[in-house]
């Protein structure tokens, strides 16, 4: 689940305020058919403006495709006149960096990164995963998450926030029951997987992170009206160094960029309950 999503996120403004975890805007299918299973077997239908964003997704590639095969004279002779054959259009990977990867854990979050710009996209990228987790629906969990990736001297304010945030109204919305516990027969989905990261700005001390992620949220189950969706959207951190460690003073997220969506046959509810189950998480170490 994204962060932005919902709590401090969840009206569809995505956690200007600080606002981490919780949910998006669930799209909510109703059960159809007699199964009442609506993940379903068969393909989704599509509207008349999916297709449109589809073909005209489909054209953007083709002239990205025709783009770059006519590039081959152009950097050909670039090459050959500067002599040193240089891409200046060469982006920066997020790549292994060769550094050791931390080695320790607050509240089952990793911790210990190094005093770095890489340190600093490490810890922006697991802290995501943190606050996107399920966990934040449960006050004590979410107050040790918070504790342990906030800047210590703004932890009460964000805990003071996303209790507002959090409340029996909201949880209910989601499927849930009032305390943010999983109703009984269901399993709650709320992860965010990073797909990159980018320093925007950086001094010794602090470090301005952005993470592009993707998200999943919602309830599996068979009579679930919440399915298990996706979504993406992109992190804004701003990181400080204090206490031997990155922690975050302000955050913030944006929808995007989104790819055009393929045409995977979407699992039923019992296929995602088990992936989730049986699928941890990752440490993110640059």
């Amino acid at each position: 689940m994204s962060l932005g999503d919902d709590p401090g996120y969840g009206d569809g403004s995505r956690g200007e305020d600080g606002g981490y975890g919780g949910s998006g805007q669930t799209r909510t299918r109703l059960p159809g058919g007699g199964t009442g299973d609506v993940y379903g077997g068969a393909r989704r239908g599509r509207s008349s403006s999916r297709s449109l964003v589809t073909v005209v997704g489909v054209v953007v590639l083709l002239i990205a495709a025709i783009a770059f095969a006519n590039r081959g004279d152009d950097d050909s002779s670039s090459s050959s006149s500067d002599g040193g054959g240089t891409d200046n259009a060469q982006t920066s990977p997020t790549a292994a960096s060769g550094e050791r990867p931390v080695g320790s854990k607050d509240s089952g979050i990793p911790t210990g990164f190094a005093h770095s710009s890489q340190g600093a996209e490490s810890a922006a990228a697991n802290y995501a995963v943190a606050l996107g987790s399920a966990d934040m629906f449960n006050k004590t969990r979410r107050d040790q998450i918070l504790s342990a990736v906030i800047t210590p001297s703004k932890v009460a304010e964000f805990q003071a926030s996303l209790d507002q945030a959090y409340t029996p109204q909201f949880n209910q919305n989601l499927g849930l029951n009032q305390d943010g516990s999983t109703p009984q027969g269901y399993t709650f989905v709320s992860r965010t997987s990073p797909l990159g990261t980018k320093v925007t700005k950086s001094s010794s001390d602090t470090a301005t992170v952005e993470v592009w992620c993707s998200g999943l949220l919602g309830l599996a189950g068979t009579n679930s009206t919440n399915p298990v969706t996706s979504t993406w959207f992109t992190i804004t951190a701003q990181l400080e160094w204090t206490g031997g460690d990155w922690k975050i003073v302000t955050h913030s997220q944006k929808e995007g960029p989104a790819p055009v969506p393929g045409d995977d046959r979407a699992s039923s509810a019992d296929d995602i309950a088990k992936a989730v189950e049986e699928y941890g998480g990752f440490t993110y170490a640059r």
